[in-house]
């Protein structure tokens, strides 16, 4: 594919690779979608992501996922937002941080490894007493049970996974995880976005089939309980519909 800007006629030509041209708008929808295609790409290759840090901690994320999520977590203002995948941290503190906002919640943050200096962090964290720390295997029968203990039974719970990418084990935190949510709630299988790396730096071929969307999918269509839905926006006065994403497919909301 490629992609011709001529900003003389505010035009954006989209060439297929069979030969075929789309003139779309410069300023229309479809044209924002195609740039921004491209725009996460090139980011997603040079690591842009890893440029942002929240309160002091890295994370990870793009910055319009985490807008999203703040949307979503208000919405559905759970009490307990498990997170397999911990990093730096990062994500756990904006979690941590938007419960201290609104007084009420706490963050369960799972990790195969985490490495001493980043549980130091998080630990000296202000916000530290709304994030519980989990090392273990998000699989494992010791992380479960301690993710499990961590929940009440009447809280409301949202489950964000963010560990290993595989589509084999998305599918298998699917299964684990989708247990703890509750109705009218989600669980996110982020970075979808993989299946569009396949030819970009870093990227690897395999990544096409071998994804979070797909296990998504598979989930959604295993478990008539869940589906799999895009959050609506909660203000939009813009012609923009579509989010700009690394987690294309990635929210499944349990009915």
């Amino acid at each position: 594919m490629k992609l011709t800007i001529d900003t003389d006629r505010q035009v954006l030509t989209v060439s297929s690779d069979d030969g075929g041209d789309d003139e779309l708008p410069l300023y229309s929808p479809k044209a924002f979608s195609a740039l921004s295609r491209h725009w996460v790409r090139v980011g997603w290759a040079l690591k842009q992501q890893y440029s942002f840090t929240w309160l002091g901690r890295p994370l990870i994320q793009l910055p319009e996922d985490v807008l999203r999520m703040q949307e979503v977590i208000h919405e559905v203002a759970p009490d307990v937002l498990i997170e397999t995948g911990v990093a730096h941290g990062g994500s756990l503190v904006l979690y941590a941080s938007l419960f201290e906002a609104k007084g009420n919640g706490r963050v369960v943050g799972v990790d195969v490894e985490i490495r001493p200096q980043n549980r130091a962090a998080i630990e000296a964290h202000a916000l530290a007493h709304r994030i519980t720390l989990v090392e273990g295997d998000s699989l494992g029968a010791a992380a479960l049970q301690a993710v499990r203990a961590a929940v009440g039974p009447d809280d409301k719970v949202l489950v964000v996974l963010d560990s290993n990418h595989t589509q084999a084990h998305v599918a298998a935190e699917l299964e684990a995880y989708a247990p703890l949510v509750s109705p009218g709630s989600y669980i996110v299988a982020t970075d979808g976005i993989m299946f569009d790396l396949t030819d970009v730096p870093r990227g690897q071929a395999s990544w096409r089939e071998d994804n979070p969307q797909s296990a998504a999918w598979e989930f959604a269509a295993r478990h008539p309980e869940f589906e799999l839905v895009e959050p609506t926006f909660l203000f939009n006065e813009g012609s923009i519909t579509e989010r700009v994403t690394h987690w294309p497919s990635a929210f499944l909301r349990r009915r």
